[in-house]
């Protein structure tokens, strides 16, 4: 059973203590819609469509949406406080919900992993990743998981802070809805049947898109 509202925030019900946070991670507004940064946004949108529930804003200046995915209670958030500044809500929904942080999954694109692949961790550093160091500086540590979502390194001399603001290509369009609905299933994954399992099962066997014409992949 969905939680329900209280004075704007979500009411803590029975079976709490078993709840995950799954935050995707991105930018608000129409213009960052379809930017390669934004992928933990439309990760968070497909999980949304499966527990059959809406994104409504919540007080901890994120968009929150309720319901049950692989068994468990969840709580699915997007930041609405722009990439920089995510680690606010996500603290504030983890002290809200009392989560504990090896319950929290964070999903984010991934400049050094090859486009298409999806690679799992727990813990480690941001890399740069803006929206990794608001939510370990917010929560006070690294150690909640990741799902990373390879969007491959800029071409050329671009600046990659500009090659994560654009849209993705034309190519990349026309394959990218399967490498959603995969980094979906990464997550249920993860909240099934635990982080090693899902490791073996998203880096043995998914394999990544072929890089595109000008486009330089990093290792993972």
């Amino acid at each position: 059973m969905a939680p329900e509202r209280a004075g704007g925030w979500l009411r803590r019900q029975a079976g709490d203590a078993e709840r995950w946070l799954i935050v995707g991670l991105g930018n608000p507004g129409p213009e960052y819609a379809g930017n390669r940064h934004n992928c933990g946004f439309m990760v968070a949108d497909l999980l949304a469509g499966r527990i059959g529930a809406g994104f409504k804003r919540d007080r901890s200046r994120a968009r929150v949406a309720t319901g049950q995915l692989a068994g468990s209670p969840v709580t699915l958030a997007k930041p609405q406080s722009f990439m920089n500044l995510s680690g606010g809500s996500v603290a504030s929904l983890r002290a809200f919900y009392k989560v504990p942080v090896d319950r929290i999954v964070v999903i984010h694109d991934e400049l050094d992993i090859l486009f298409g692949a999806i690679r799992l961790k727990q813990g480690g550093g941001d890399n740069g990743h803006n929206g990794l160091r608001s939510v370990t500086a917010a929560l006070g540590t690294r150690d909640y998981l990741r799902v990373r979502v390879g969007i491959g390194r800029p071409p050329g001399r671009m600046d990659p802070a500009d090659f994560v603001l654009h849209d993705f290509s034309a190519a990349e369009r026309k394959v990218l809805p399967d490498i959603l609905e995969r980094s979906a299933d990464a997550v249920e994954a993860v909240l099934q049947r635990g982080l090693a399992a899902a490791q073996n099962e998203f880096h043995g066997s998914a394999q990544p898109t072929q890089s595109l014409p000008g486009q330089t992949n990093g290792a993972c």
